[in-house]
Protein backbone atom coordinates (compact mmCIF):
# COMPACT_ATOMS: atom_id res chain seq x y z
CA UNK A 1 0.00 0.00 0.00
CA UNK A 2 1.30 3.39 -1.02
CA UNK A 3 0.04 5.30 2.01
CA UNK A 4 -2.47 5.04 5.19
CA UNK A 5 -4.99 7.14 2.77
CA UNK A 6 -4.74 4.80 -0.04
CA UNK A 7 -5.28 1.76 2.43
CA UNK A 8 -8.65 2.74 3.57
CA UNK A 9 -9.78 4.05 0.75
CA UNK A 10 -8.93 0.94 -0.99
CA UNK A 11 -9.82 -1.38 2.05
CA UNK A 12 -13.65 0.28 2.20
CA UNK A 13 -14.02 -0.03 -2.12
CA UNK A 14 -12.84 -3.68 -1.44
CA UNK A 15 -15.24 -4.63 1.13
CA UNK A 16 -17.87 -3.20 -0.69
CA UNK A 17 -17.26 -5.05 -3.84
CA UNK A 18 -15.95 -8.45 -2.33
CA UNK A 19 -18.16 -9.20 1.12
CA UNK A 20 -21.49 -8.01 -0.78
CA UNK A 21 -21.06 -10.71 -3.03
CA UNK A 22 -21.81 -14.16 -1.78
CA UNK A 23 -22.03 -17.78 -3.24
CA UNK A 24 -22.57 -21.26 -3.05
CA UNK A 25 -19.29 -23.26 -3.02
CA UNK A 26 -19.98 -25.83 -6.20
CA UNK A 27 -21.90 -24.58 -9.23
CA UNK A 28 -20.74 -27.18 -11.96
CA UNK A 29 -23.67 -27.46 -13.70
CA UNK A 30 -26.56 -29.75 -12.16
CA UNK A 31 -27.22 -33.00 -13.52
CA UNK A 32 -30.10 -33.96 -11.50
CA UNK A 33 -33.55 -31.03 -11.52
CA UNK A 34 -35.55 -31.78 -9.14
CA UNK A 35 -39.19 -30.06 -9.42
CA UNK A 36 -42.13 -29.80 -6.94
CA UNK A 37 -44.41 -28.09 -9.29
CA UNK A 38 -44.60 -31.38 -11.49
CA UNK A 39 -45.55 -34.05 -8.44
CA UNK A 40 -44.59 -37.72 -9.56
CA UNK A 41 -47.12 -40.47 -10.00
CA UNK A 42 -46.59 -44.37 -11.11
CA UNK A 43 -45.10 -44.44 -14.47
CA UNK A 44 -44.32 -40.53 -14.32
CA UNK A 45 -41.66 -40.39 -11.56
CA UNK A 46 -38.22 -40.27 -13.22
CA UNK A 47 -35.93 -37.47 -12.31
CA UNK A 48 -34.93 -34.53 -14.40
CA UNK A 49 -31.59 -35.82 -15.81
CA UNK A 50 -29.05 -33.99 -18.23
CA UNK A 51 -28.41 -36.28 -21.14
CA UNK A 52 -25.28 -36.73 -23.24
CA UNK A 53 -25.69 -37.19 -26.98
CA UNK A 54 -22.78 -38.03 -28.65
CA UNK A 55 -23.41 -38.11 -32.62
CA UNK A 56 -21.86 -40.07 -35.16
CA UNK A 57 -22.19 -38.90 -39.42
CA UNK A 58 -21.34 -41.25 -41.72
CA UNK A 59 -19.23 -43.12 -38.79
CA UNK A 60 -17.40 -40.58 -37.82
CA UNK A 61 -17.54 -38.90 -34.50
CA UNK A 62 -19.12 -35.85 -34.17
CA UNK A 63 -20.73 -33.10 -31.92
CA UNK A 64 -22.28 -33.77 -28.69
CA UNK A 65 -25.54 -32.45 -27.61
CA UNK A 66 -26.94 -32.48 -24.35
CA UNK A 67 -30.62 -32.73 -23.43
CA UNK A 68 -33.31 -33.67 -20.16
CA UNK A 69 -34.52 -37.09 -19.64
CA UNK A 70 -38.42 -36.99 -19.01
CA UNK A 71 -40.36 -37.74 -16.46
CA UNK A 72 -41.97 -40.91 -17.84
CA UNK A 73 -39.96 -43.42 -19.42
CA UNK A 74 -37.13 -46.18 -18.14
CA UNK A 75 -33.99 -44.96 -16.72
CA UNK A 76 -31.11 -44.61 -19.27
CA UNK A 77 -27.95 -45.56 -19.01
CA UNK A 78 -25.22 -44.44 -17.05
CA UNK A 79 -21.85 -45.18 -18.46
CA UNK A 80 -21.04 -44.47 -22.27
CA UNK A 81 -19.84 -47.93 -23.40
CA UNK A 82 -22.95 -50.19 -22.65
CA UNK A 83 -24.85 -47.15 -24.41
CA UNK A 84 -25.56 -48.56 -28.29
CA UNK A 85 -25.24 -46.79 -31.48
CA UNK A 86 -28.50 -45.71 -32.73
CA UNK A 87 -29.26 -44.61 -36.40
CA UNK A 88 -31.64 -41.29 -36.09
CA UNK A 89 -34.43 -40.43 -38.57
CA UNK A 90 -37.06 -38.06 -38.64
CA UNK A 91 -40.21 -37.95 -38.15
CA UNK A 92 -42.90 -37.68 -40.81
CA UNK A 93 -45.29 -36.08 -39.82
CA UNK A 94 -42.46 -33.77 -38.00
CA UNK A 95 -45.01 -33.61 -34.60
CA UNK A 96 -45.74 -37.22 -34.41
CA UNK A 97 -49.13 -36.64 -33.18
CA UNK A 98 -50.19 -39.20 -35.91
CA UNK A 99 -47.97 -42.84 -36.89
CA UNK A 100 -45.55 -41.80 -38.41
CA UNK A 101 -46.11 -41.65 -42.49
CA UNK A 102 -42.16 -42.17 -44.00
CA UNK A 103 -41.74 -43.53 -47.47
CA UNK A 104 -42.47 -47.25 -48.01
CA UNK A 105 -39.22 -48.79 -49.38
CA UNK A 106 -41.02 -51.33 -51.48
CA UNK A 107 -44.27 -51.11 -53.69
CA UNK A 108 -47.69 -51.43 -51.57
CA UNK A 109 -48.59 -54.36 -53.94
CA UNK A 110 -45.17 -56.19 -52.68
CA UNK A 111 -46.28 -55.70 -49.06
CA UNK A 112 -50.09 -57.41 -49.99
CA UNK A 113 -48.20 -60.52 -51.76
CA UNK A 114 -46.19 -61.02 -48.77
CA UNK A 115 -49.09 -60.74 -46.41
CA UNK A 116 -50.88 -62.88 -48.54
CA UNK A 117 -48.26 -65.92 -48.09
CA UNK A 118 -48.03 -65.51 -44.54
CA UNK A 119 -51.63 -64.53 -43.06
CA UNK A 120 -54.07 -66.36 -46.19
CA UNK A 121 -56.08 -62.76 -46.72
CA UNK A 122 -55.69 -59.12 -47.95
CA UNK A 123 -54.66 -57.83 -44.40
CA UNK A 124 -55.88 -54.00 -43.36
CA UNK A 125 -54.47 -51.42 -44.32
CA UNK A 126 -53.42 -49.91 -41.10
CA UNK A 127 -51.70 -53.49 -39.80
CA UNK A 128 -49.47 -53.02 -42.92
CA UNK A 129 -48.93 -49.83 -41.87
CA UNK A 130 -48.16 -50.98 -38.59
CA UNK A 131 -46.13 -54.11 -39.06
CA UNK A 132 -44.20 -51.63 -41.96
CA UNK A 133 -43.07 -49.28 -39.35
CA UNK A 134 -42.39 -51.90 -36.82
CA UNK A 135 -40.23 -53.27 -39.14
CA UNK A 136 -38.65 -49.82 -40.61
CA UNK A 137 -38.15 -48.38 -37.11
CA UNK A 138 -36.86 -50.94 -35.11
CA UNK A 139 -33.64 -50.06 -33.40
CA UNK A 140 -34.06 -46.53 -34.25
CA UNK A 141 -34.33 -43.17 -32.35
CA UNK A 142 -36.74 -40.65 -33.88
CA UNK A 143 -36.27 -36.71 -33.92
CA UNK A 144 -39.73 -34.66 -33.32
CA UNK A 145 -40.66 -31.73 -33.02
CA UNK A 146 -42.37 -30.17 -29.87
CA UNK A 147 -45.75 -29.10 -29.70
CA UNK A 148 -49.66 -29.84 -30.91
CA UNK A 149 -49.97 -33.10 -28.99
CA UNK A 150 -48.17 -33.61 -25.35
CA UNK A 151 -45.07 -35.67 -24.57
CA UNK A 152 -46.50 -38.55 -23.68
CA UNK A 153 -48.49 -39.14 -26.84
CA UNK A 154 -45.30 -38.20 -28.94
CA UNK A 155 -43.44 -40.95 -27.16
CA UNK A 156 -46.64 -43.77 -27.13
CA UNK A 157 -46.79 -43.28 -31.06
CA UNK A 158 -42.69 -43.59 -31.42
CA UNK A 159 -43.20 -46.67 -29.06
CA UNK A 160 -45.64 -48.09 -32.14
CA UNK A 161 -43.85 -47.35 -34.17
CA UNK A 162 -41.24 -49.52 -33.60
CA UNK A 163 -38.79 -46.78 -31.95
CA UNK A 164 -36.19 -47.25 -29.37
CA UNK A 165 -35.84 -43.89 -28.54
CA UNK A 166 -37.12 -40.49 -28.96
CA UNK A 167 -35.71 -37.34 -29.09
CA UNK A 168 -38.00 -34.06 -28.67
CA UNK A 169 -36.69 -30.79 -30.20
CA UNK A 170 -37.94 -28.05 -28.08
CA UNK A 171 -39.16 -24.44 -29.83
CA UNK A 172 -36.34 -22.43 -27.79
CA UNK A 173 -33.08 -22.39 -27.16
CA UNK A 174 -33.51 -23.52 -23.20
CA UNK A 175 -34.13 -27.26 -22.26
CA UNK A 176 -37.94 -27.84 -21.06
CA UNK A 177 -39.01 -30.50 -18.33
CA UNK A 178 -41.45 -33.04 -20.01
CA UNK A 179 -43.83 -34.14 -17.67
CA UNK A 180 -47.21 -36.15 -17.69
CA UNK A 181 -50.71 -34.24 -18.19
CA UNK A 182 -52.20 -34.61 -15.57
CA UNK A 183 -55.86 -36.56 -16.86
CA UNK A 184 -53.32 -38.77 -19.25
CA UNK A 185 -53.49 -42.33 -17.73
CA UNK A 186 -51.29 -44.36 -21.09
CA UNK A 187 -47.73 -43.58 -19.43
CA UNK A 188 -46.48 -47.03 -19.46
CA UNK A 189 -43.95 -46.27 -21.98
CA UNK A 190 -41.24 -48.08 -22.20
CA UNK A 191 -38.77 -45.93 -24.04
CA UNK A 192 -37.02 -43.11 -23.24
CA UNK A 193 -37.63 -39.70 -23.83
CA UNK A 194 -35.20 -36.68 -24.38
CA UNK A 195 -35.73 -32.84 -25.16
CA UNK A 196 -33.08 -31.48 -27.09
CA UNK A 197 -32.68 -27.54 -27.69
CA UNK A 198 -33.78 -25.97 -30.82
CA UNK A 199 -30.48 -25.00 -31.93
CA UNK A 200 -29.15 -28.77 -31.21
CA UNK A 201 -32.11 -30.00 -33.54
CA UNK A 202 -32.08 -27.98 -35.83
CA UNK A 203 -28.27 -28.79 -36.67
CA UNK A 204 -29.31 -32.33 -36.66
CA UNK A 205 -31.95 -32.32 -38.94
CA UNK A 206 -29.53 -31.00 -41.17
CA UNK A 207 -26.99 -33.81 -40.86
CA UNK A 208 -29.86 -35.78 -41.30
CA UNK A 209 -30.73 -34.81 -44.49
CA UNK A 210 -27.58 -34.82 -46.08
CA UNK A 211 -25.95 -38.27 -44.52
CA UNK A 212 -26.19 -41.41 -42.04
CA UNK A 213 -26.52 -40.30 -38.37
CA UNK A 214 -26.42 -42.32 -35.33
CA UNK A 215 -26.87 -41.19 -31.90
CA UNK A 216 -25.67 -42.64 -27.70
CA UNK A 217 -28.12 -41.68 -25.11
CA UNK A 218 -26.41 -41.99 -21.52
CA UNK A 219 -26.90 -40.07 -18.44
CA UNK A 220 -23.22 -40.52 -16.44
CA UNK A 221 -22.93 -39.73 -12.66
CA UNK A 222 -20.58 -37.37 -11.01
CA UNK A 223 -18.27 -38.97 -8.88
CA UNK A 224 -18.66 -38.85 -5.34
CA UNK A 225 -15.51 -36.88 -4.49
CA UNK A 226 -14.11 -34.44 -7.27
CA UNK A 227 -10.19 -33.92 -7.09
CA UNK A 228 -11.24 -30.61 -7.74
CA UNK A 229 -13.20 -30.13 -4.71
CA UNK A 230 -10.11 -31.29 -2.76
CA UNK A 231 -7.65 -28.76 -4.15
CA UNK A 232 -10.35 -26.24 -3.69
CA UNK A 233 -10.66 -26.96 -0.14
CA UNK A 234 -6.80 -26.82 0.52
CA UNK A 235 -6.95 -23.29 -1.31
CA UNK A 236 -10.00 -21.95 1.21
CA UNK A 237 -8.31 -23.27 4.06
CA UNK A 238 -4.70 -22.54 3.27
CA UNK A 239 -5.71 -18.78 2.29
CA UNK A 240 -7.57 -18.29 6.03
CA UNK A 241 -4.09 -19.95 7.09
CA UNK A 242 -2.05 -17.62 5.27
CA UNK A 243 -3.82 -14.61 6.35
CA UNK A 244 -3.96 -15.30 9.65
CA UNK A 245 -0.65 -15.29 10.57
CA UNK A 246 0.21 -12.19 8.60
CA UNK A 247 -2.55 -10.46 10.35
CA UNK A 248 -1.33 -11.85 13.87
CA UNK A 249 2.36 -10.70 13.34
CA UNK A 250 1.34 -7.42 12.07
CA UNK A 251 -0.89 -7.21 15.43
CA UNK A 252 1.84 -8.61 17.36
CA UNK A 253 4.39 -5.90 15.70
CA UNK A 254 2.38 -3.10 16.66
CA UNK A 255 1.76 -4.34 20.37
CA UNK A 256 5.54 -4.32 20.67
CA UNK A 257 5.75 -0.81 19.49
CA UNK A 258 3.55 0.43 21.72
CA UNK A 259 4.82 -1.62 24.98
CA UNK A 260 8.12 0.13 24.12
CA UNK A 261 6.62 3.58 24.06
CA UNK A 262 4.78 2.66 27.26
CA UNK A 263 7.97 1.92 29.18
CA UNK A 264 9.49 4.75 27.37
CA UNK A 265 6.93 7.04 28.36
CA UNK A 266 7.21 8.56 24.88
CA UNK A 267 5.70 11.79 23.79
CA UNK A 268 4.87 9.80 20.42
CA UNK A 269 2.22 7.91 22.91
CA UNK A 270 0.14 10.44 23.05
CA UNK A 271 0.32 10.51 19.08
CA UNK A 272 -1.03 6.48 18.76
CA UNK A 273 -3.47 6.97 21.61
CA UNK A 274 -7.50 6.07 19.61
CA UNK A 275 -5.33 5.13 16.39
CA UNK A 276 -5.13 1.61 15.19
CA UNK A 277 -2.56 -0.45 13.07
CA UNK A 278 -2.01 1.65 10.13
CA UNK A 279 -4.30 1.06 7.12
CA UNK A 280 -6.65 -1.26 8.75
CA UNK A 281 -10.23 -0.98 8.59
CA UNK A 282 -12.39 -2.67 12.14
CA UNK A 283 -16.04 -3.49 11.27
CA UNK A 284 -18.43 -2.01 13.97
CA UNK A 285 -21.65 -3.96 14.76
CA UNK A 286 -23.73 -1.20 12.86
CA UNK A 287 -21.70 -2.33 9.71
CA UNK A 288 -21.96 -6.27 10.17
CA UNK A 289 -25.98 -5.58 10.68
CA UNK A 290 -26.00 -3.02 7.19
CA UNK A 291 -24.01 -5.37 5.36
CA UNK A 292 -27.00 -7.45 4.63
CA UNK A 293 -28.88 -4.67 3.13
CA UNK A 294 -26.07 -3.67 1.44
CA UNK A 295 -25.45 -7.29 0.39
CA UNK A 296 -28.71 -7.68 -0.53
CA UNK A 297 -29.08 -4.65 -2.65
CA UNK A 298 -26.08 -5.58 -4.61
CA UNK A 299 -27.04 -9.24 -5.52
CA UNK A 300 -30.56 -7.89 -6.58
CA UNK A 301 -28.69 -5.53 -8.81
CA UNK A 302 -26.41 -7.86 -10.66
CA UNK A 303 -29.26 -10.03 -10.87
CA UNK A 304 -31.12 -7.63 -12.72
CA UNK A 305 -28.40 -5.67 -14.46
CA UNK A 306 -26.96 -9.85 -15.51
CA UNK A 307 -25.88 -8.87 -18.92
CA UNK A 308 -22.37 -8.56 -21.10
CA UNK A 309 -21.77 -5.24 -20.45
CA UNK A 310 -22.20 -5.74 -16.39
CA UNK A 311 -20.19 -8.56 -16.30
CA UNK A 312 -17.48 -6.77 -18.48
CA UNK A 313 -17.51 -4.00 -15.48
CA UNK A 314 -16.91 -6.80 -13.00
CA UNK A 315 -14.05 -7.86 -14.47
CA UNK A 316 -12.55 -4.28 -14.55
CA UNK A 317 -13.08 -4.46 -10.73
CA UNK A 318 -11.87 -7.18 -10.16
CA UNK A 319 -8.54 -6.59 -12.19
CA UNK A 320 -8.21 -3.25 -10.12
CA UNK A 321 -8.48 -5.05 -7.16
CA UNK A 322 -6.37 -7.89 -8.01
CA UNK A 323 -3.44 -5.69 -8.97
CA UNK A 324 -3.94 -4.28 -5.39
CA UNK A 325 -4.12 -7.41 -3.29
CA UNK A 326 -1.30 -8.69 -5.82
CA UNK A 327 1.19 -6.42 -5.49
CA UNK A 328 0.53 -5.82 -1.36
CA UNK A 329 1.56 -9.85 -0.97
CA UNK A 330 4.26 -9.40 -3.11
CA UNK A 331 6.05 -6.44 -1.80
CA UNK A 332 4.98 -7.97 2.20
CA UNK A 333 6.73 -11.18 0.63
CA UNK A 334 9.99 -9.74 -1.01
CA UNK A 335 10.36 -7.73 1.75
CA UNK A 336 11.32 -10.59 3.72
CA UNK A 337 13.90 -10.91 1.94
CA UNK A 338 16.95 -8.79 2.57
CA UNK A 339 18.22 -8.16 -1.01
CA UNK A 340 14.65 -6.17 -1.31
CA UNK A 341 14.27 -4.82 2.46
CA UNK A 342 15.68 -1.54 1.67
CA UNK A 343 13.76 -0.91 -1.30
CA UNK A 344 10.12 -1.91 0.65
CA UNK A 345 11.80 1.18 3.29
CA UNK A 346 12.27 3.67 0.66
CA UNK A 347 9.47 6.28 -0.53
CA UNK A 348 8.91 7.94 -2.93
CA UNK A 349 6.35 11.02 -3.33
CA UNK A 350 4.15 10.47 -5.94
CA UNK A 351 1.29 13.30 -7.21
CA UNK A 352 -2.34 12.28 -6.12
CA UNK A 353 -0.58 8.88 -4.29
CA UNK A 354 1.45 10.17 -1.93
CA UNK A 355 4.48 8.37 -0.19
CA UNK A 356 5.42 5.23 -2.34
CA UNK A 357 7.64 2.50 -1.66
CA UNK A 358 10.81 1.83 -4.51
CA UNK A 359 9.97 -1.55 -3.99
CA UNK A 360 5.61 -1.12 -5.05
CA UNK A 361 6.58 0.59 -7.94
CA UNK A 362 9.00 -2.40 -9.22
CA UNK A 363 6.70 -4.83 -8.78
CA UNK A 364 3.28 -2.87 -9.95
CA UNK A 365 3.66 -3.49 -13.79
CA UNK A 366 4.56 -6.87 -13.22
CA UNK A 367 0.89 -7.19 -11.73
CA UNK A 368 -0.77 -4.58 -13.73
CA UNK A 369 0.32 -6.75 -16.91
CA UNK A 370 -0.88 -10.43 -15.07
CA UNK A 371 -4.45 -8.80 -14.36
CA UNK A 372 -4.32 -7.68 -18.23
CA UNK A 373 -3.45 -10.79 -19.66
CA UNK A 374 -5.86 -12.83 -17.74
CA UNK A 375 -8.68 -10.68 -18.25
CA UNK A 376 -7.70 -10.19 -22.17
CA UNK A 377 -7.53 -14.62 -22.08
CA UNK A 378 -9.94 -15.68 -19.49
CA UNK A 379 -12.07 -17.31 -21.74
CA UNK A 380 -9.23 -20.10 -22.67
CA UNK A 381 -9.34 -23.20 -20.30
CA UNK A 382 -6.63 -22.68 -18.30
CA UNK A 383 -7.56 -18.98 -17.38
CA UNK A 384 -8.78 -20.43 -13.78
CA UNK A 385 -5.10 -20.55 -13.27
CA UNK A 386 -4.88 -16.49 -13.39
CA UNK A 387 -7.86 -15.61 -11.64
CA UNK A 388 -7.68 -17.78 -8.63
CA UNK A 389 -4.38 -16.19 -7.92
CA UNK A 390 -5.55 -12.52 -8.63
CA UNK A 391 -8.53 -13.71 -6.39
CA UNK A 392 -6.30 -15.65 -3.32
CA UNK A 393 -4.04 -12.40 -3.21
CA UNK A 394 -7.14 -10.36 -3.05
CA UNK A 395 -8.69 -12.36 -0.23
CA UNK A 396 -5.15 -12.36 1.70
CA UNK A 397 -4.87 -8.35 1.41
CA UNK A 398 -8.58 -7.65 2.58
CA UNK A 399 -7.88 -10.22 5.31
CA UNK A 400 -5.09 -8.63 6.27
CA UNK A 401 -6.69 -4.96 6.24
CA UNK A 402 -10.59 -5.14 7.07
CA UNK A 403 -10.69 -6.85 11.16
CA UNK A 404 -13.10 -7.41 13.87
CA UNK A 405 -12.65 -5.73 16.86
CA UNK A 406 -13.99 -8.26 19.09
CA UNK A 407 -16.06 -11.37 19.09
CA UNK A 408 -19.49 -9.44 19.63
CA UNK A 409 -19.09 -7.87 15.97
CA UNK A 410 -17.95 -11.36 14.32
CA UNK A 411 -21.29 -13.28 15.90
CA UNK A 412 -23.57 -10.46 14.87
CA UNK A 413 -21.40 -10.34 11.26
CA UNK A 414 -21.67 -14.36 10.22
CA UNK A 415 -25.04 -14.33 11.85
CA UNK A 416 -26.46 -11.91 9.39
CA UNK A 417 -24.70 -13.66 6.77
CA UNK A 418 -26.10 -16.99 7.65
CA UNK A 419 -29.37 -15.77 7.19
CA UNK A 420 -28.63 -13.89 3.98
CA UNK A 421 -27.22 -17.21 2.76
CA UNK A 422 -30.12 -19.29 3.14
CA UNK A 423 -32.72 -16.32 1.84
CA UNK A 424 -30.68 -15.60 -1.24
CA UNK A 425 -30.34 -19.59 -2.44
CA UNK A 426 -33.21 -21.27 -0.50
CA UNK A 427 -35.80 -18.31 0.13
CA UNK A 428 -35.28 -16.44 -3.44
CA UNK A 429 -37.30 -18.70 -5.33
CA UNK A 430 -40.67 -18.06 -3.85
CA UNK A 431 -40.16 -14.31 -5.19
CA UNK A 432 -38.15 -15.10 -8.10
CA UNK A 433 -38.98 -18.56 -9.35
CA UNK A 434 -35.20 -19.23 -9.16
CA UNK A 435 -32.51 -19.24 -7.09
CA UNK A 436 -31.02 -16.08 -7.14
CA UNK A 437 -27.80 -16.37 -5.90
CA UNK A 438 -27.24 -19.33 -8.33
CA UNK A 439 -28.55 -17.60 -11.30
CA UNK A 440 -25.66 -14.82 -10.74
CA UNK A 441 -22.77 -17.37 -9.77
CA UNK A 442 -23.22 -19.20 -13.02
CA UNK A 443 -23.83 -15.68 -15.18
CA UNK A 444 -26.86 -17.72 -16.75
CA UNK A 445 -27.99 -14.21 -18.29
CA UNK A 446 -24.89 -12.78 -19.16
CA UNK A 447 -23.52 -15.32 -22.43
CA UNK A 448 -20.18 -15.47 -19.85
CA UNK A 449 -19.23 -18.26 -17.49
CA UNK A 450 -20.16 -16.10 -14.73
CA UNK A 451 -18.64 -13.31 -12.27
CA UNK A 452 -14.93 -13.35 -11.57
CA UNK A 453 -15.37 -13.05 -7.70
CA UNK A 454 -14.76 -16.73 -7.18
CA UNK A 455 -11.43 -19.09 -6.68
CA UNK A 456 -12.69 -21.85 -9.37
CA UNK A 457 -11.12 -25.02 -10.28
CA UNK A 458 -12.20 -27.43 -13.25
CA UNK A 459 -13.72 -30.93 -12.55
CA UNK A 460 -11.37 -33.01 -13.47
CA UNK A 461 -12.74 -36.37 -13.36
CA UNK A 462 -16.19 -35.19 -13.58
CA UNK A 463 -17.72 -36.88 -17.20
CA UNK A 464 -19.81 -33.72 -16.94
CA UNK A 465 -17.19 -31.34 -16.69
CA UNK A 466 -17.64 -27.54 -14.92
CA UNK A 467 -15.78 -26.11 -12.54
CA UNK A 468 -16.13 -26.19 -8.55
CA UNK A 469 -16.18 -22.78 -7.54
CA UNK A 470 -16.12 -20.75 -4.04
CA UNK A 471 -16.86 -17.85 -3.38
CA UNK A 472 -14.98 -14.40 -1.45
CA UNK A 473 -17.49 -14.24 0.84
CA UNK A 474 -17.11 -18.28 1.92
CA UNK A 475 -13.49 -17.37 2.79
CA UNK A 476 -13.49 -14.08 3.81
CA UNK A 477 -16.75 -14.08 5.99
CA UNK A 478 -15.44 -16.88 8.15
CA UNK A 479 -11.96 -15.84 7.69
CA UNK A 480 -12.51 -12.45 9.53
CA UNK A 481 -13.08 -14.63 13.15
CA UNK A 482 -10.41 -17.30 12.31
CA UNK A 483 -7.91 -14.32 11.73
CA UNK A 484 -8.84 -12.93 15.16
CA UNK A 485 -8.66 -15.88 17.15
CA UNK A 486 -4.69 -16.11 15.95
CA UNK A 487 -4.22 -12.37 16.93
CA UNK A 488 -6.20 -13.19 20.66
CA UNK A 489 -3.68 -15.92 20.69
CA UNK A 490 -0.36 -14.20 19.91
CA UNK A 491 -1.46 -11.57 22.01
CA UNK A 492 -2.36 -13.22 24.65
CA UNK A 493 0.81 -15.60 24.50
CA UNK A 494 -1.45 -18.78 24.55
CA UNK A 495 0.25 -21.87 22.92
CA UNK A 496 -1.18 -23.61 20.29
CA UNK A 497 -3.27 -26.02 22.34
CA UNK A 498 -4.22 -23.25 24.79
CA UNK A 499 -5.45 -21.04 22.26
CA UNK A 500 -8.60 -20.87 19.78
CA UNK A 501 -6.69 -20.92 16.27
CA UNK A 502 -6.58 -24.26 16.01
CA UNK A 503 -10.19 -25.24 16.96
CA UNK A 504 -11.48 -22.06 14.90
CA UNK A 505 -9.12 -23.49 11.79
CA UNK A 506 -10.47 -27.14 12.12
CA UNK A 507 -14.20 -25.96 12.46
CA UNK A 508 -14.19 -24.08 9.40
CA UNK A 509 -12.28 -27.39 7.41
CA UNK A 510 -14.97 -29.63 9.05
CA UNK A 511 -17.75 -27.16 7.97
CA UNK A 512 -16.70 -26.88 4.36
CA UNK A 513 -15.99 -30.50 4.02
CA UNK A 514 -19.88 -31.00 5.11
CA UNK A 515 -20.72 -28.62 2.72
CA UNK A 516 -19.22 -30.48 0.01
CA UNK A 517 -20.91 -33.87 1.30
CA UNK A 518 -24.37 -32.19 0.79
CA UNK A 519 -23.09 -30.49 -2.55
CA UNK A 520 -22.48 -34.22 -3.71
CA UNK A 521 -26.10 -35.50 -1.90
CA UNK A 522 -28.13 -33.08 -3.66
CA UNK A 523 -26.54 -33.99 -7.25
CA UNK A 524 -24.50 -30.99 -7.26
CA UNK A 525 -27.29 -28.15 -6.81
CA UNK A 526 -25.38 -25.14 -5.36
CA UNK A 527 -25.25 -25.25 -1.32
CA UNK A 528 -25.06 -21.90 0.70
CA UNK A 529 -21.62 -22.80 2.18
CA UNK A 530 -22.01 -20.67 5.58
CA UNK A 531 -25.29 -22.40 5.96
CA UNK A 532 -22.76 -25.42 6.93
CA UNK A 533 -19.66 -23.52 7.91
CA UNK A 534 -21.28 -20.39 10.32
CA UNK A 535 -22.49 -23.20 12.71
CA UNK A 536 -19.29 -25.00 12.89
CA UNK A 537 -16.82 -22.04 13.23
CA UNK A 538 -18.76 -19.50 15.64
CA UNK A 539 -20.34 -22.27 17.67
CA UNK A 540 -17.09 -23.90 18.29
CA UNK A 541 -15.57 -20.52 19.16
CA UNK A 542 -18.54 -19.65 21.56
CA UNK A 543 -18.72 -22.91 23.20
CA UNK A 544 -14.82 -23.42 24.12
CA UNK A 545 -14.63 -19.16 25.52
CA UNK A 546 -17.11 -20.20 27.55
CA UNK A 547 -15.74 -23.31 28.81
CA UNK A 548 -12.21 -21.44 29.44
CA UNK A 549 -13.73 -18.27 31.08
CA UNK A 550 -13.08 -15.95 28.39
CA UNK A 551 -16.29 -15.39 26.78
CA UNK A 552 -16.72 -11.80 28.41
CA UNK A 553 -13.18 -10.98 27.39
CA UNK A 554 -13.45 -11.96 23.90
CA UNK A 555 -16.91 -10.33 23.55
CA UNK A 556 -16.10 -7.30 24.39
CA UNK A 557 -12.65 -6.43 23.95
CA UNK A 558 -11.14 -8.67 21.90
CA UNK A 559 -7.70 -8.39 23.32
CA UNK A 560 -5.38 -8.28 26.21
CA UNK A 561 -5.30 -5.07 28.85
CA UNK A 562 -1.97 -2.93 28.68
CA UNK A 563 -1.61 -1.44 32.04
CA UNK A 564 1.24 1.66 32.33
CA UNK A 565 4.02 0.09 33.47
CA UNK A 566 4.66 3.23 35.11
CA UNK A 567 2.08 2.62 37.58
CA UNK A 568 3.08 0.26 40.58
CA UNK A 569 0.20 -1.06 42.55
CA UNK A 570 1.03 -1.65 45.97
CA UNK A 571 -0.75 -4.09 48.94
CA UNK A 572 -2.85 -2.43 51.42
CA UNK A 573 -0.77 -2.14 54.69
Amino acid sequence: MGSRSSAYLYASAVVCLVLSWRSGPVLGGDIVHHDDVAPKRPGCENNFVLVKVPTWVDGVEDIEYVGVGARFGPTLESKEKHANHTRIIIADPPDCCNMPKNKVPLPFDRYQLLFRKFCGCLCDYHLYLFFFFHLKLKGEVLLVHRGNCSFTTKANIAQRAGATAILIINNHTELFKMVCEANETDVSIEIPSVMLPQDAGASLEQLITSSTVSVQLYSPQRPLVDVAEVFLWLMAVGTILCASYWSAHSSREAAIELDKLLKDGSDDLVQTQGVGISGVVEISTMSAVLFVVVASCFLIMLYKLMSYWFIEVLVVLFCIGGIEGLQTCLVALLSCFRWFGRAGQSFIELPLVGAVSYLTLAVSPFCIAFAVVWAVFRTVSFAWIGQDILGIALIVTVLQIVRIPNLKVGTVLLSCAFLYDIFWVFVSKRWFHESVMIVVARGDRSGEDGIPMLLKIPRMFDPWGGYSIIGFGDIILPGLVVVFSLRYDWLEKKTIKEGYFLWAMIAYGLGLLVTYVALNLMDGHGQPALLYIVPFTLGTFLTLGKQRGDLKRLWTRGEPERPCPHVQLHPPQ
